[in-house]
């Protein structure tokens, strides 16, 4: 070894490597979150389980368990992507775990970027978990696996932008208790649950334009109805999407 060279060299290790080994972080770290764990897993699970097996709301004609599944799979994409992740970021804008991350070499884009994957990861499981026990139930899905992709990236999306937005603008205790709040009101209001057919028709306008309340609806349309490529639904997502990932890129605060 020739003076002056170092074993193992010394210097940042390559982006694609500081972006997965950051990603696979995020991904363990919400999966030791207890609260975490309640809210995108355990949660969603007993909500499908029991409204499925339980006569309790009137989803209309059909199978109970073919009505509620495409909308537990939004309130999953929903408490991971807006709910999980604002209160997990919000604590850590607060202890300065974003500020030390920024002045680190894996770039501010790419702590982001490790964000968005993880969450993905956790999506994924979600999906997988509760498809096996909607299978179980007697679910029936239909419709295409590829517009279903589309709906749940878009959703995914949206509530990632107004998650980040809270995170990024809000103290970390609004943070908790405003992400909490908005997660329960849009299972109540959302069409996750109860149909939006069942509130008077002035709510109805103004609940079909929220982001949940479009994701289940399109999900819905697919996966129970087998329709084809709902574009409003689509179209009512991208716009959130834009709105809040734009609003978050203008005015998230690192510190």
């Amino acid at each position: 070894m020739s003076a002056g060279t170092y074993a193992p060299k010394p210097g940042a290790a390559p982006l694609g490597r500081m972006v997965r080994a950051q990603a696979l972080l995020e991904v363990r770290t919400q999966l030791r979150n207890g609260e975490q764990l309640l809210l995108s897993v355990i949660i969603p699970t007993l909500l499908l389980v029991l409204f499925s097996t339980v006569d309790v709301v009137d989803t209309g004609a059909g199978s109970r368990v073919d009505f509620l599944a495409p909308g537990i799979l939004a309130l999953a994409m929903l408490s991971t992507a807006f709910t999980g992740q604002a209160i997990a970021t919000g604590f850590e804008r607060r202890y300065g775990v974003l500020k030390r991350l920024g002045a680190s070499p894996l770039p501010r884009w790419g702590l982001m970027t490790a964000k968005t994957c993880s969450v993905l990861l956790i999506e994924a499981l979600q999906v997988l978990l509760l498809s096996v026990v909607a299978l179980a139930l007697g679910w029936s899905p239909h419709g295409n696996p590829a517009t279903v992709l589309l709906l749940l990236l878009l959703g995914t999306a949206a509530f990632s932008g107004l998650g980040l937005l809270m995170a990024g603008t809000l103290k970390a205790e609004a943070t908790l208790a405003g992400a909490n709040l908005v997660f329960i009101l849009l299972l109540v209001g959302g069409g996750v649950i109860v149909p939006l057919g069942k509130f008077p028709d002035a709510a109805q306008h103004v609940l079909q334009l929220l982001p949940i309340s479009a994701l289940s609806d399109g999900l819905r349309a697919v996966l129970q109805h087998g329709a084809g490529v709902p574009w409003g639904d689509l179209g009512v997502l991208a716009v959130w999407a834009v709105l809040g990932l734009g609003a978050a890129a203008r005015f998230f605060r690192w510190e």
